[in-house]
C-alpha cells in the first residue's frame, strides 16, 4: 500500500483513504506507472500521460526525467531539467499539478501576453510569490484546456522546434481566446 502524509478517512474495512490531493510518499523507490496511474486515477493519467508525451515529442532528447523526493511533506515529484528547471510534475492522489518557474525573461512574456491567458492562470500569477530566481506557479491539470495552459507557458519557456504545431493534442474550444 502506498503511505500518504495526510490521511484523514478509513474506508470501511479499516484501510486508510487518503484526501485529494495528497502526496505519494513511499521512500523505498520512486513510483513506476502502474503506481502513478492508481494513485492519480485514469483521468489525471491520461493528462500526466498526455503532458509527458508531449514534452517527448516537441523536446525529443532535450529533457530526461528525473524522480525527487521531497520527505514526507512533499513526496515523489518528477522534474524535467536540463540547465533549469523545465517543469515538474506532481501525482498528487486523484488529481496532476504542474510547477513551472518562471524567471525574469518568462515573466516579462507573461506581462506581454497577459490578456491571452485564461483569468485563473493571471490570477495564479499574480498571488504567487516571487522568489530570487522567479515566480513558482502550480497548476492543477484537469482539462485539456488547463493542459493547453501549462504547454503554453511551457512553450514560453523553451520554443519548440516547431512551435506552431506544439499544442496538445484534446480538442479546445476556439472561442475561448
Amino acid at each position: 500500500m502506498m503511505l500518504t502524509a495526510d490521511t484523514k478517512a478509513r474506508a470501511a474495512d479499516g484501510g486508510i483513504v487518503p484526501e485529494v490531493g495528497t502526496r505519494l510518499i513511499t521512500k523505498s523507490a520512486p513510483p513506476d506507472d502502474n503506481e502513478v496511474l492508481k494513485w492519480l486515477g485514469p483521468a489525471a493519467f491520461g493528462h500526466w500521460a498526455e503532458l509527458r508525451n508531449w514534452i517527448e515529442k516537441f523536446y525529443p532528447g532535450v529533457f530526461a526525467p528525473d524522480w525527487l523526493y521531497g520527505g514526507e511533506n512533499r513526496g515523489w515529484s518528477l522534474r524535467y531539467k536540463r540547465t533549469k528547471a523545465f517543469v515538474t510534475l506532481i501525482p498528487e492522489y486523484r488529481r496532476l499539478s504542474a510547477l513551472v518557474v518562471m524567471g525574469g525573461a518568462e515573466r516579462e512574456k507573461f506581462e506581454e501576453r497577459r490578456y491571452l491567458w485564461r483569468p485563473q492562470v493571471v490570477k495564479l500569477y499574480d498571488e504567487s510569490k516571487t522568489y530570487v530566481d522567479g515566480k513558482w506557479l502550480t497548476l492543477s491539470i484537469s482539462s485539456a484546456d488547463d493542459l493547453h495552459d501549462v504547454t503554453e507557458l511551457l512553450i514560453m519557456k523553451r520554443s519548440t522546434p516547431s512551435h506552431s504545431s506544439s499544442r496538445p493534442e484534446p480538442s479546445r474550444k476556439a472561442s475561448r481566446r
